[in-house]
């Protein structure tokens, strides 16, 4: 039901980077292993936040955190 709805999937994918990030600080070893195949999408979304501490997932949820809060 999350991917007829927009903020609904972009919740969903914010929330899957950085719980993949998070992971990756506790057990690098875990995430690390996965660089190819399926599980590699989970690899990529560790590093979009953790490693490289992008700042637009951290706008992102900035952004989506007021919306829940304020918007709706």
């Amino acid at each position: 039901s999350a991917i007829f709805n927009f903020q609904s999937l972009l919740t969903v994918v914010l929330l899957l980077i950085c719980t993949c990030a998070y992971i990756r600080s506790l057990a690098p070893s875990l995430l690390d292993k996965n660089k190819t195949g399926y599980f590699c999408l989970f690899w990529v979304f560790s590093l979009l936040s953790g490693e490289r501490k992008s700042p637009y997932v951290s706008v992102c949820c900035v952004v989506m955190a007021f919306c829940i809060l304020f918007v709706q």
